[in-house]
C-alpha cells in the first residue's frame, strides 16, 4: 500500500512538473536567471509516439534522485559552484544562460522545427548536450530523427579515446557498460539489442564537441540509485566521473 501510495504520489508530482514547463517555469518555480556558476538543466520536450502513455513524460525520467545525487557528487568532487536543479523548454530564452543540457530516453523525443532551430542555436553559441538512457536500433533510430532536423549537416561519430572529453578531469581510459537497474535485476547490463556501449558526438565547425551521446547506457540511473546497494558502487563512479568530465568540459570550451 505504501509503495502505490508513493508511486502516485510522484506520478502527480510527474504531471504537476509537466504543467509548471509548459507553463514556461523553471523547476519548482526556481528563478529564471542562474544563481551559482553551474545548475543541472533538464531538458522538457515532447515525446513521440512510443511516449504515448507514460504518465509525467519520458523527459522526467530519474527525477528528482539523479538531480539530488549529481549536484551532491558534482559538488564534493569539484570546486564547481553548483546549485539547485533547473528544468527548461528549448523556447525559453533563459536557456542560453545555462551551459549545460540533459535529455533522458531521447529514444522517446520528438523534436519539432522549431525545437530543432532552438537547439542547434543553443549548441553553436556555446552550450552543450548530453543525452543518455537509450537502448537499442529502434530508439537510435527515432533519436536521430529528431537530431537530424537539429543538425542535418554534421555527422555523429564515435568519440576518440584520446579527447579532452574523457581527460579533462579523470582520465576515462577503462569504459564498461553502465546500466540501468532494472537490466540489473535480470542479470544484465543491455536493454533490447543495445549489446554495445557507445560513446558518441557531435562537434561543431571548430572542432568543439558540442553533443555527448551516451548510447545503449543509463548513467541516470547510476545517479539515481548511489545510496542503493542493489547499484554497483563501481559503475556509479564511473558515471560520477563522466558528468565531473561533461560539466567541465562544458564550462571550459
Amino acid at each position: 500500500m505504501t509503495r502505490r501510495l508513493a508511486s502516485q504520489g510522484l506520478c502527480g508530482l510527474a504531471a504537476a512538473l509537466v504543467a509548471l514547463v509548459v507553463a514556461g517555469d523553471d523547476l519548482n518555480g526556481a528563478p529564471s536567471w542562474p544563481t551559482s556558476e553551474f545548475h543541472f538543466t533538464r531538458m522538457y520536450y515532447q515525446g513521440n509516439r512510443s511516449d504515448r502513455g507514460r504518465r509525467g513524460g519520458s523527459w522526467t525520467t530519474d527525477y528528482p534522485e539523479a538531480e539530488v545525487h549529481f549536484t551532491r557528487g558534482v559538488g564534493r568532487l569539484t570546486r564547481v559552484d553548483i546549485g539547485e536543479a533547473r528544468m527548461l523548454k528549448l523556447t525559453d530564452d533563459t536557456i542560453f544562460n545555462y551551459p549545460w543540457l540533459y535529455a533522458v530516453e531521447v529514444g522517446r523525443w520528438y523534436l519539432d522545427e522549431t525545437d530543432a532551430a532552438r537547439l542547434r542555436e543553443y549548441l553553436d553559441r556555446g552550450g552543450f548536450l548530453m543525452v543518455d538512457d537509450f537502448h537499442g536500433t529502434l530508439q537510435w533510430a527515432s533519436f536521430m530523427e529528431s537530431m537530424q532536423r537539429v543538425f542535418p549537416d554534421r555527422p555523429v561519430v564515435e568519440i576518440s579515446d584520446r579527447h579532452e572529453v574523457f581527460h579533462v578531469l579523470y582520465d576515462l581510459d577503462q569504459r564498461i557498460q553502465i546500466p540501468g537497474i532494472a537490466a540489473l535485476a535480470r542479470g544484465q547490463t543491455y536493454e533490447q539489442d543495445g549489446v554495445q556501449p557507445h560513446w558518441r558526438g557531435i562537434y561543431d565547425d571548430t572542432g568543439r564537441l558540442v553533443v555527448a551521446i551516451n548510447f545503449n547506457m543509463d548513467l541516470g540511473d547510476a545517479w539515481e540509485h548511489a545510496d542503493n546497494p542493489r547499484y554497483p558502487e563501481a559503475m556509479t563512479t564511473l558515471a560520477y566521473r563522466f558528468a565531473v568530465n561533461y560539466v567541465v568540459y562544458s564550462m571550459t570550451h
